[in-house]
């Protein structure tokens, strides 16, 4: 399914609750990221994951994941992470990682906004990074 670009809301999820469970049963597929809210320049983003993923940078920013359900591996060169709900990892700028899930993933992750998924690989697997839900 082809998302189509939709504006930040007027609050930009500002001032509001937000549950994040009921923003992530609005996503269809995995791996399409989708904004929640918006603080400074870092934008919240709520993902469903499944599978293995491409390995990747991001030169000029770290990343952040935290796991609301389910269980991520996020390889790295040289081992990997493990994150259970309620766990988080923050992956530094320039490190090469692989996110992968064996079993459905959902995820919050923290990143400035503008940032592709797949970082400076691009490729089939990039998806738009502005699609607010």
């Amino acid at each position: 399914m082809q998302a189509t670009k939709q504006t930040a809301p007027a609050s930009r999820g500002q001032g509001i609750a937000i549950r994040l469970i009921d923003k992530i049963g609005l996503i269809d597929d995995h791996w399409q990221p989708r904004v929640v809210a918006e603080m400074n320049d870092y934008q919240f983003k709520v993902v469903k994951l499944k599978g293995d993923f491409i390995w990747h940078t991001h030169a000029d920013t770290d990343e952040t994941f935290i796991v609301l359900d389910g269980e991520l591996r996020i390889d790295l060169r040289d081992g990997a992470i493990v994150l259970r709900a309620g766990e988080m990892a923050v992956v530094p700028r320039g490190v090469e990682h692989k996110p992968f899930a064996a079993d459905e993933v959902k995820l919050l992750l923290i990143e400035p906004r503008g940032v592709a998924n797949t970082g400076e690989e691009g490729g089939e697997r990039t998806v738009q990074n502005d699609i607010w839900i």
